[in-house]
């Protein structure tokens, strides 16, 4: 009896919160009866999450690309999915952001080509000037010669030897060297080349072409005793072919200018290169 009257007083002492309790009861039971009948009993199946934030990744990455164009790479990919459920998880274009300045330069790379001069001495005591012209795209030496006495007209002569119609460049960036005269400047106007002369005292802008001054430097000529003309002619065409078809360079990914391939099977050989300054490894397949 002690426990009933327990219980009773429990009961009673609760009752006024017994409406809301039951009300409340009411309306889970009614919330879990109307998920189960509305569950989805068909229609698409869910994507992965990787797959939504792939195609976030690739919106955001290629602003210019739409739901068909990101829908189709997806496609080459392997994954099957609908192009309205692309459409549903791309960001939306006013929240991409645009090019950047890299991407910006890179694109009008192929377009500048920058020129500059170096002195050298000989065993003789005598001084050369080697001439060369760097395409900016990819880091080219498009061409080298060598003089004794540069003037306007041996500079006009050599950027035409340098260009042909299909490497044509809109402009070049040189310094602000007194051989470069009138007849050249009128030459690089016949041609359709913009002439863009550096500051005064700024060769950081014409940055390229110093920094592969400088690595003629480092890696060839500070190495050697030139003879003559020839001699220093042939030196740099040797350097320039190694440089443009071997050796690496950080701007370009690692790759040469006229992209080296990745080889991966064969056994590793070397050869010299450059009168043996330098080493080029290859593999090749065994017999």
């Amino acid at each position: 009896m002690a426990i009933f009257f327990i219980v009773f007083g429990w009961f009673a002492r609760d009752a006024a919160r017994w409406p809301a309790r039951i009300a409340a009861a009411h309306r889970r039971l009614w919330c879990i009866w109307w998920r189960r009948k509305s569950r989805p009993r068909g229609g698409r199946p869910p994507i992965n999450a990787d797959l939504i934030v792939l195609i976030r990744r690739m919106s955001l990455e290629c602003p210019l690309w739409g739901a068909p164009r990101i829908h189709g790479e997806l496609l080459k990919l392997g994954f099957r999915v609908a192009q309205s459920t692309v459409s549903r998880y791309m960001v939306p274009r006013r929240g991409r952001p645009t090019q950047g300045w890299l991407t910006f330069l890179r694109n009008h790379a192929d377009a500048i080509a920058g020129i500059d001069m170096l002195c050298v001495p000989t065993l003789g005591l005598r001084r050369f000037y080697a001439f060369v012209v760097l395409g900016h795209g990819r880091r080219k030496i498009l061409h080298v010669e060598v003089t004794t006495h540069p003037t306007a007209l041996w500079l006009a002569h050599q950027i035409g030897e340098a260009f042909r119609e299909e490497t044509m460049p809109i402009y070049i960036i040189r310094d602000n060297d007194g051989a470069d005269g009138l007849i050249f400047r009128r030459r690089l106007r016949a041609m359709g080349i913009r002439d863009r002369p550096t500051s005064p005292h700024a060769p950081w802008q014409n940055g390229h072409a110093e920094r592969l001054i400088g690595s003629i430097r480092r890696e060839c000529l500070d190495h050697l005793v030139i003879l003559n003309a020839g001699h220093l002619r042939r030196v740099l065409r040797r350097y320039a072919l190694y440089y443009n078809a071997d050796r690496t360079h950080l701007a370009l990914d690692k790759d040469s200018p006229l992209i080296r391939a990745i080889e991966t099977q064969g056994r590793i050989t070397s050869e010299p290169a450059v009168g043996g300054l330098h080493r080029r490894y290859r593999r090749v397949l065994r017999d």
